[in-house]
């Protein structure tokens, strides 16, 4: 028997590949022979890189970039046949943030990764964007590509949300100009534009440190960063779904001519799940928590859409279940389950995930067994 096992993280306690570990002890103490597929999954965030490492036929790499301050950081990155694929995460995620404030947070490692890709000859850069720290509108990235923010007077301002507040023009001519002959494609499931009540700054500037008294003021220097950009870029793409992605690195690429693709989907298309469930009898994913926006495109949900044109059943294992999702869960999943099977505490729950996990996915292979033996009974 193939299963594949394409779960996606179970945030806070398990990475995608350590959900399917746990998923194949389980499944091979019930069924040892079985033949088992990894396709861990992500949505462009942290975690991007190991899922489609898993699957093979890539090379990771290293460079040695800007973090947030400056200072130098190890950012991985992967290589496939004159793809690079990054993850912002690397250079600017959330956890690399430290003291020091929103204001003062820089994007440029983004675009100092890029180049590290264009260097090696990439002809496609994929970026996974999410679980970053920065806010600025993708300014730093782009001035490390070679765009110049310039004050009243001509002087070079920082590419920080500081240095917006007194822009005043910007310099395109020293702009990479390899970026017009490599494709960017970009990897996210966030849909907010830059600014706005729904934009980068008031959806996720105070998980970021923001202080609610500067979300205004901080959003208004995101809205002047895209009116001074607009007329380069010919389109008002501050405007469009994704473009508040990772702290606005979304809209700074979309200038650049990047493709916007959901998360999930670039990620099982990278890391080739639609090729692995080519002759599978059975799938298993799952993520930390379900409810109804999973079935909004999240990582299962598109799992369960290539299984269903596989023709092979899924089946979701979660940390957690919400009720109210299960009317539409059932016309994906052949069966929803959680991990948890007695009264736990959550901070338990989460330590005892990799046990859970094994556990439920050993009954749920018994259980899948013995279907199997009825239908053979019967024919």
């Amino acid at each position: 028997m193939r299963v594949v096992l394409a779960p996606d993280s179970f945030k806070g306690s398990l990475s995608a590949t350590a959900v399917c570990r746990a998923m194949a002890e389980g499944i091979l103490r019930a069924w040892p022979a079985a033949e088992l597929l990894w396709r861990p999954m992500a949505d462009g965030g942290e975690g991007t890189l190991e899922a489609i490492a898993a699957a093979g036929h890539v090379v990771w790499r290293q460079s040695c970039v800007s973090g947030f301050d400056g200072k130098p950081v190890e950012a991985r990155w992967l290589w496939r046949e004159g793809i690079a694929i990054l993850e912002t995460a690397e250079v600017v995620g959330l956890h690399q943030v430290g003291d020091l404030p929103l204001a003062e947070r820089s994007s440029r490692g983004v675009g100092e990764l890029i180049t590290a890709a264009l260097d090696a000859g990439a002809r496609e850069i994929w970026l996974g964007l999410g679980g970053t720290g920065c806010n600025d509108g993708g300014a730093g990235c782009l001035a490390a590509l070679g765009l110049r923010l310039l004050d009243a007077h001509g002087q070079a301002l920082p590419a920080t949300l500081a240095g917006l507040a007194h822009l005043a023009r910007l310099d395109w001519h020293l702009l990479d100009p390899r970026l017009q002959h490599v494709r960017l494609v970009l990897m996210s499931d966030v849909t907010s534009p830059l600014c706005g009540p729904q934009g980068a700054t008031f959806v996720f500037g105070p998980q970021k440190g923001a202080d609610a008294a500067d979300l205004a003021t901080f959003d208004a220097r995101l809205a002047h960063w895209a009116q001074q950009v607009m007329p380069h870029s010919g389109a008002p793409w501050h405007e469009s779904a994704g473009a508040g992605a990772a702290g606005g690195l979304g809209f700074a690429l979309l200038t650049l001519g990047g493709e916007y693709r959901s998360g999930s989907a670039a990620v099982a298309a990278l890391n080739g799940l639609a090729e692995a469930l080519t002759g599978a009898q059975w799938v298993l994913t799952g993520e930390g928590r379900t409810d109804q926006q999973t079935t909004l495109g999240k990582a299962p949900w598109r799992v369960a859409e290539l299984a269903a044109e596989a023709r092979v059943p899924v089946t979701l294992l979660s940390g957690a279940v919400d009720r109210q999702a299960r009317t539409v869960l059932a016309q994906r999943f052949a069966g929803y389950f959680s991990i948890c099977n007695g009264p736990q505490t959550l901070d338990q729950a989460r330590s005892e995930a990799a046990v859970l996990v094994a556990d439920a996915a050993e009954s749920l292979t018994r259980l899948f067994m013995l279907g199997g033996r009825y239908h053979m009974y019967l024919s």
